[in-house]
């Protein structure tokens, strides 16, 4: 389920190059996610920071009871009820 939200959100990932200048020139985004962004010394780098950024967020949202915006038909969704553990 994560796996499949993480992967939709890159897919609609834009990235772009900042000026050559900056010490972590490639910058991402996801525009369904707000406040979801990354920047990274390489295209990789900046990709990878997205995936950390995308499931701190996710993460935070699940803790707080927020909701989570659907992304291409994929959701995540927690229970509020309480689940036992044996």
């Amino acid at each position: 389920m994560f796996a499949e939200y993480i992967s939709a959100a890159l897919e609609r990932a834009e990235y772009e190059i900042m000026e050559d200048e900056e010490p972590e020139p490639y910058y991402a985004h996801v525009p369904d996610l707000p406040g979801i962004w990354a920047t990274g010394k390489s295209f990789e780098d900046c990709r990878k920071e997205l995936i950390s950024v995308i499931e701190g967020w996710i993460a935070l949202r699940l803790r707080l009871g927020d909701p989570i915006p659907p992304i291409s038909g994929n959701t995540i969704t927690a229970s509020s009820e309480p689940v036992s553990v044996v």
